[in-house]
């Protein structure tokens, strides 16, 4: 008591405007310890999310069986798709718009003469046998994946991975980089498992309302503990960013590193309006790089605007998929239509200003359709458009994973042409080990389909950090 009496008189003794530095520092101080020690007192992990999304009710035992699957196509469902495609119509475009409308009908119209008179839809379907593929029973759902196993080298060391896609995509995107990371003559290589969330390609859609992020997660990780795998590393971007994070955030113990091509981290906050006001003009006070304003100022134009413009879709999804998805369900060439404007404008928002939408600057048409016949021989717009709604219907900052850090090894690679850009000192708020951040030399959304290459060699580097190999 006479320590604190002293320290009173001591204070009362000070002028004036050194108490006010005094008392000020004392606050200032006081924040940041009440930080840390809620920081240390935040949890690690968040719970799975146990539920049946099955027709009907959960049976007494699930069989857990894993069973080969392959993709197969019949002459009934190709002429049917022919006969829809014959049966379409179009509308002029508006003059010099290019891809400003979205798809130009008129470019649209030779895509689809491609995929009417040259694209072989069996021969595809040989590509997408090379690899493995199988379906088991997770909580009601049968979930498609392929397992890639690297050919036995002596003194390599495998390490499992899981890439988990998004929307519009598939497990097909992931097909140019599945070589660079399994047939490695490094020392390090890669088991891959590429599932496909469930309502998306061949993996069966829930029956019940409420399956997000967080259920899609605990389907992934039932499906590495029923393969075998008590560690392992996990990839994504778009819808597979959050699940893989997710995944981390529940079984921290388990992923050993995670790898994201879509930065997903709160922008909100002081520090976030002073990353604003200050970061043009002195970027190392709020932790931005020179290439962090390069790819963030002016603010409003690269990312509000642009949002604003491309979100539509989203907003769609998130409130009426299935009115929506309806019509994309009933006509192939409105299906190809709504996805393959993705792939032009995500891959690179200056495509609007052309006439082709840059489509074949990055990907074929052979891959391109690919894609779109996954969608159109499984009739899944609606349910991956759905997983839209389930993840949108409530405020997701109030969601436990959006108020839980990750905490496992992360490494990030930030696409120049990604949707939006996050600074690591943005990300650290959500990412809190960072090990790696990398901006990349070029691309956009959809990373592993447009420059495997360099995704593969940041997915290495990263891997053999954590490894310390």
């Amino acid at each position: 008591m006479q320590a604190i009496e002293d320290l009173r008189q001591a204070f009362s003794s000070l002028e004036p405007k050194h108490q006010q530095i005094l008392a000020a520092g004392s606050v200032a101080v006081g924040g940041v310890l009440t930080y840390l020690l809620c920081r240390k007192r935040e949890a690690k992990s968040i719970p799975m999310l146990e539920e049946w999304w099955g027709a009907g009710v959960r049976p007494e035992v699930e069989k857990e069986n894993i069973y080969p699957f392959t993709v197969q196509t019949s002459e009934e469902e190709i002429q049917d798709l022919y006969d829809r495609i014959d049966k379409t119509r179009y509308t002029e475009p508006l003059e010099d718009s290019c891809f400003q409308y979205g798809f130009n009908s008129t470019h649209l119209q030779r895509v689809v003469s491609y995929w009417r008179n040259q694209f072989d839809w069996k021969k595809q379907i040989t590509v997408l046998n090379k690899y493995p593929h199988f379906k088991t029973k997770i909580d009601g759902l049968d979930v498609h994946f392929i397992r890639v196993r690297p050919p036995h080298r002596e003194g390599q060391k495998v390490v499992p991975l899981m890439l988990v896609h998004g929307w519009p995509g598939s497990f097909y995107e992931f097909y140019r980089i599945l070589p660079l990371l399994t047939e490695s003559q490094d020392d390090l290589v890669f088991e891959v498992i590429c599932p496909s969330i469930p309502g998306y390609g061949f993996s069966e859609a829930p029956h019940k309302q409420g399956f997000t992020s967080l259920a899609a997660a605990t389907v992934f990780l039932k499906l590495m503990e029923r393969l075998g795998f008590s560690t392992f590393y996990l990839q994504g971007g778009d819808w597979g960013s959050l699940i893989t994070a997710n995944m981390a955030q529940m079984k921290p113990q388990n992923v050993k590193g995670l790898h994201l091509n879509m930065i997903l981290a709160p922008r909100k906050g002081f520090g976030f309006l002073m990353s604003l006001l200050i970061g043009p003009y002195l970027p190392f006070l709020v932790g931005l790089t020179k290439e962090d304003v390069r790819r963030l100022f002016p603010f409003m134009e690269k990312n509000v605007y642009e949002m604003l413009r491309e979100t539509g879709y989203m907003h769609i999804q998130a409130t009426k998929p299935d009115t929506a998805g309806c019509g994309l369900n009933n006509s192939p060439v409105g299906l190809a239509a709504y996805i393959l404007e993705k792939f032009s404008t995500w891959t690179d928002f200056n495509n609007r200003d052309l006439e082709d939408g840059g489509l074949e600057r990055k990907f074929s048409l052979d891959d391109l359709l690919t894609n779109i016949m996954i969608y159109w021989s499984t009739g899944c717009i609606v349910s991956s458009m759905r997983f839209y709604k389930e993840n949108l219907k409530t405020n997701m900052e109030n969601r436990l994973d959006s108020r839980t850090g990750v905490f496992v090894p992360t490494g990030l690679a930030a696409f120049p042409n990604e949707l939006l850009h996050c600074p690591r000192s943005w990300a650290s708020h959500k990412f809190r080990n960072i090990y790696f951040y990398s901006y990349m030399l070029r691309g956009g959304h959809f990373a592993a389909f447009e420059e495997p290459q360099l995704l593969a060699a940041d997915v290495v580097q990263f891997v053999k950090k954590v490894e310390k190999m």
